[in-house]
């Protein structure tokens, strides 16, 4: 590389610009290291909460069964009271 006499190059300044464009490097790679755990993290979480949902729906009643249910409790407890007189 030829320098510009009027404009010589100073090895320490382009050392220095160098130092600092490896730090910042690595803080990126860093920064991207971690995004990426992250986002193995919340895949990981999401699949754990999809199970536990899929798992609380399967032990759940129905709303049907239970309205169907509590109107034929009432209809025998009108019944045995309508009797019972």
């Amino acid at each position: 590389m030829t320098a510009d006499p009027e404009h010589p190059v100073v090895h320490g300044e382009v050392a220095e610009l160098r130092r600092r464009l490896d730090v910042a490097h690595a803080r990126v790679e860093g920064g991207l290291a971690l995004l990426g755990h992250r986002a193995e993290q919340t895949a990981k979480d999401l699949d754990e909460l999809s199970l536990r949902v899929v798992a609380l729906e399967h032990t759940r009643w129905p709303l049907p069964a239970v309205a169907a249910l509590t109107a034929v409790g009432a209809l025998v407890v009108a019944i045995w009271q309508a009797l019972g007189r």
